[in-house]
């Protein structure tokens, strides 16, 4: 479990350097990837039967294939070079990461000292903090809806360490919630480009009266 936290931190943080459309989709499959590992390892260790293999399977199939391929489509019709690579500094976002990381570690030692779990829960507070800190500094749609999914994979993960695995009916309402929310992200953002000829988000702004 220790090698997928490190593999987990290593991703986040690639995230945060990464500023080419595609490979910010690629990094986010690995890392709901690695999120796949991490339910069969916690479902494997609580239990036995289709319950511990059940949410690896709906991470891979909702959150490393169907997710990413949808959101690679949309950005497939994007032919702007400025839409594909975003020119912003990357060092703020990367700093933010550290900071966040360190945060989680101390909150861990400081509420739940000597927990077995600590660097599990401390990766779960990094993507937490680290998506959200994505859909703020990032104005490209398609990079917010990737830091949307980074936050949901965080909570995620504390919900099945917490709980050692989600109630069934739980866990399908989250990966379904999940599901709609990014298709009609998907949609809109579609919409948004064919409009404005831009996914940026500050446009929107031209929309009020």
């Amino acid at each position: 479990m220790e090698y997928l936290v490190v593999l987990l931190l290593f991703v986040v943080f690639l995230q945060t350097r990464i500023m080419e459309l595609k490979r910010s989709i690629l990094c986010l499959a690995a890392q709901s990837g690695i999120i796949a590992g991490a339910c069969f390892a916690i479902g494997l260790g609580a239990g036995s039967g289709l319950h511990a293999w059940l949410p690896g399977l709906l991470t891979i199939f909702v959150k490393v294939l169907f997710i990413p391929g949808a959101i690679l489509r949309l950005a497939g019709k994007i032919t702007d070079e400025r839409e594909i690579v975003s020119d912003i500094n990357v060092n703020y976002s990367t700093m933010a990461a550290a900071a966040f990381l360190v945060f989680g570690y101390l909150l861990v030692d400081h509420l739940l000292p000597g927990t077995p779990g600590r660097s599990i829960i401390a990766a779960s507070i990094l993507m937490i903090m680290t998506g959200l800190a994505l859909m703020v500094m990032r104005k490209r749609a398609i990079l917010q809806m990737i830091g949307l999914i980074t936050l949901e994979n965080g909570i995620y993960l504390l919900g099945l360490l917490i709980t050692e695995g989600l109630p069934l009916v739980v866990e399908l309402g989250v990966f379904l919630d999940v599901l709609i929310a990014v298709v009609v992200l998907v949609i809109l953002t579609n919409r948004m480009s064919l409009s404005f000829m831009t996914t940026d988000t500050t446009v929107m702004k031209k929309l009020k009266g």
